[in-house]
Order: C-alpha cells, then structure tokens, then sequence
C-alpha cells in the first residue's frame, strides 16, 4: 500500500481541482487529457494511481487542503 498526500499552493486548491477532474472523468473522451493535467500537477504520484483515483475506484479524503489517498502496491508503481 502506498499513500498520497498532494497539497494545495497559492495557485491549486487541489480538493477542487480533484473534484473537477473527476467529475469530468465520467466523459471517456476527455480522459487523457484530464490525467495529462493531473498528472502534470503532481508529477510525483504514478499515472495508475492517479487513474485509480479520478475513476473513483479508490476513496481519498480532504485533510484540510491536501487529498490524500491510499492504492495498492500494483498502483503505486511510477
């Protein structure tokens, strides 16, 4: 199992930039270039469990202004 936290900046309140994406991520023809975005924001968490996440296939939460989330180790890969 790993976790993510990504945090929020001056620029990216990153609870709503999430939710953004997910609810965007119900239109298949707009996915890659949502996870380009999401993963071009937090370059350090593997696609596949940025892809877990926006598909709502794993649950996170809003600690603050940081999402965090957990995905299996087969997810956590870079």
């Amino acid at each position: 199992m790993a976790e993510y936290r990504l945090g929020s900046s001056s620029l990216v309140h990153t609870p709503g930039l999430i939710a953004w994406a997910i609810n965007g991520y119900h239109f298949e023809e707009d996915r890659p270039q949502l996870l380009d975005v999401i993963a071009a924001t937090y370059p350090g968490v593997p696609r596949e469990a940025l892809e877990q996440l926006l598909l709502r296939k794993i649950d996170y939460r809003v600690d603050g202004e940081t999402v965090v989330f957990t995905v299996e180790a087969d997810h956590a890969r870079a």
